[in-house]
């Protein structure tokens, strides 16, 4: 049975694009191996799942009162980027949150497929990705981050949080190394 689900967070076209509204260049980088990770876990019958930062429209929310106004629902940039083709079997869950598990339903999801490992890919690695990946961890999943597939502005940051994720909430691993557990069977 297979145990693993590939979330892929955030990878929208307010970050990854250059009209986008939280967009900075760096992000583009990642794109090639998100998507190579996501074509793996394709072939070797992965869950996956994607994870659309977006608020309500016209509505209130205290995430953006101290930010630009980003990622509204029904807007081109709450979209994900035409370079990742998202298929009917997969998941697409919107969050209002860093994390990808609060307030939705993806433990309901992972819980409902007897998925027991998650692993993580996309848009901000010190709060998206470090947010899921440590609420991941407080619900028992063992967590599994592909460095190579995530970005943040600052790179000191990022690897500041991936070093702290790899050393407290699970393991951070290339893409390569991705590839060869995949291949081995080991998720």
């Amino acid at each position: 049975m297979n145990k693993t689900a590939f979330i892929v967070v955030d990878m929208l076209n307010d970050f990854l694009e250059e009209n986008g509204k939280v967009f900075y260049p760096k992000y583009r980088k990642i794109i090639p191996d998100v998507k190579y990770a996501l074509e793996l876990s394709r072939r070797y019958d992965k869950l996956i799942i994607f994870m659309k930062h977006s608020y309500r429209k016209d509505k209130y929310d205290k995430n953006l009162l101290n930010m630009r106004e980003c990622l509204i629902e029904g807007t081109i940039g709450s979209e994900i980027i035409k370079e990742l083709e998202t298929k009917p079997t997969d998941y697409i869950i919107n969050k209002r949150r860093y994390s990808s598990f609060f307030a939705t339903d993806l433990d309901l999801v992972l819980k409902e497929n007897s998925i027991e490992n998650v692993v993580l890919v996309g848009i901000k690695t010190d709060n998206c990705i470090f947010s899921s990946a440590l609420d991941a961890y407080y619900l028992n999943y063992n967590v599994f981050v592909i460095e190579d597939a995530v970005a943040t502005k600052d790179d000191s940051v990022g690897l500041m949080f991936l070093e702290t994720i790899n050393k407290y909430i699970g393991k951070t691993i290339t893409l390569i190394e991705y590839k060869n557990m995949l291949s081995f069977g080991e998720l």
